[in-house]
């Protein structure tokens, strides 16, 4: 029987909320973003003055272009996946004792990507503009593609999953939610979370920076300081991501989330509309920063994602050499901490008590959400809405350190009573 994230009451209720909440949102985000000034004010205005007939109204229909865009994408990523070479890298053991086995292409699908883009606008065969001009389709398409594409992972999970990583606990909503299978594949080599966390979801973060780049070129003749700052700092966060694709399978989304709605949907609709939308809002709302300012907001940036990079290559280096490495020049500070798995087995983990690692836990938190502050902060302070994403990261993060400090209680018992001892900091107070 599949355990849940949350208890049943708080599971239902984000349910809910994203089913009923979520879907509308991106499309308001939109809206709002790109034929409203940003203005919240003026979307509200709207929508009391129509209710739910102005949703209705505004709400864009998915069309034949939308669907072709998105199905040339999809297959294209789906084909790098799939065919580029890479090398072989294993996953954590799962639960009940499988070890995946991926191939680290990421960075090569990632530079044919931007490279294929950038090209075909270059040589005038494909308008990235078409993309911004058809943006709302494109979302719409998303909402209820992604939707159907979760029923059928839920089915899968019933009828033919992939490992012994599945199963059921019961209750159809809570299975459909957060999902039926850990490591959902098609065939052998296609890995499903793969494909929608990090070959869909992120990359089209990147695609969409330069296609709003793109587009402020077109109306203005000119990119302004201030979306080449917003598009390099994400550009680099992106290119960060693929980098470190490998560490990636090793974090809370691949080896502990199972493949449902929650991550899946999140990644092929969040990801795309609320990731990228403080470049959303630039293309029409250019700011001139000034020569000094963009340089000292770019630096910040980097600075705060190299600091987030940092702290995730400590740890999968730590890992790598089962402790044997170097941290910050001296031989690292650690905790030998034992388990049993489900099926009964003992097992020993090392927890890195030093370097990033040591200052507070969840310290890489940190540098993300300021990551996402200095991306968004080139549109100034004349709307609320771009800043809703690092409010939203600030949340989503918040709520992943409490789950992942109440796995690694349930997992490691005493020994992370003793590892909370000896980094006594926390980034996230009030939690533990």
């Amino acid at each position: 029987m599949a355990e849940t994230v949350h208890p049943p009451f708080v599971t239902y209720a984000s349910m809910l909320s994203l089913l009923a909440l979520c879907p509308h949102f991106v499309i308001l985000l939109w809206y709002t973003m790109v034929h409203e000034d940003g203005s919240v004010a003026q979307s509200w205005d709207l929508l009391k003055k129509n209710g739910l007939h102005g949703l209705i109204n505004i709400w864009p229909r998915p069309t034949a272009i939308a669907w072709k865009i998105l199905f040339c994408y999809g297959a294209f990523e789906a084909a790098l996946q799939l065919l580029l070479p890479g090398q072989t890298v294993q996953g954590p053991v799962s639960p009940t004792g499988n070890r995946p086995v991926y191939k680290a292409n990421g960075v090569a699908a990632y530079v044919v990507t931007i490279a294929t883009y950038i090209g075909l606008w270059w040589f005038g065969i494909f308008n990235p503009a078409i993309v911004y001009d058809h943006l709302g389709d494109i979302f719409s398409a998303l909402i209820y593609g992604s939707f159907i594409f979760c029923v059928l992972l839920y089915i899968k999970g019933h009828v033919a999953p992939s490992s012994s990583d599945s199963g059921s606990c019961g209750n159809l909503i809570i299975d459909f939610y957060w999902g039926m299978e850990l490591y959902p594949r098609i065939g052998k080599n296609f890995d499903i979370k793969v494909f929608t966390n990090c070959r869909f979801g992120m990359m089209s973060w990147a695609v969409l920076a330069v296609t709003y780049c793109i587009k402020q070129y077109e109306l203005n003749g000119r990119v302004s300081d201030s979306m080449l700052v917003n598009t390099t700092l994400m550009l680099v966060y992106v290119t960060k991501f693929f980098w470190w694709e490998a560490g990636y399978w090793n974090t809370m989304d691949i080896a502990h989330d199972r493949a449902g709605f929650y991550i899946c949907w999140g990644c092929l609709v969040w990801v795309p509309s609320v990731y990228t939308s403080p470049g959303m809002y630039l293309v029409n709302h250019p700011v001139e920063l000034g020569t000094q300012l963009a340089i000292y907001i770019l630096v910040a940036g980097v600075i705060c994602i190299y600091i987030n990079y940092d702290c995730d290559r400590q740890r999968q280096e730590f890992r790598r050499t089962n402790g044997k490495c170097s941290v910050w020049g001296k031989a690292p500070s650690k905790i030998v901490a034992s388990y049993t798995t489900s099926s009964g087995e003992t097992k020993t983990s090392l927890l890195l008590t030093s370097g990033w690692w040591g200052l507070a836990r969840h310290f890489h938190y940190v540098p993300e959400i300021l990551s996402s502050f200095f991306w968004t902060v080139p549109a100034l302070f004349h709307n609320f809405l771009p800043y809703f994403y690092v409010i939203f990261l600030t949340i989503l993060l918040f709520d992943r350190a409490k789950r992942d400090d109440d796995r690694c209680r349930s997992k490691y018992g005493k020994y992370w009573k003793l590892y909370c001892e000896r980094v006594r900091y926390r980034v996230i107070p009030g939690f533990y």
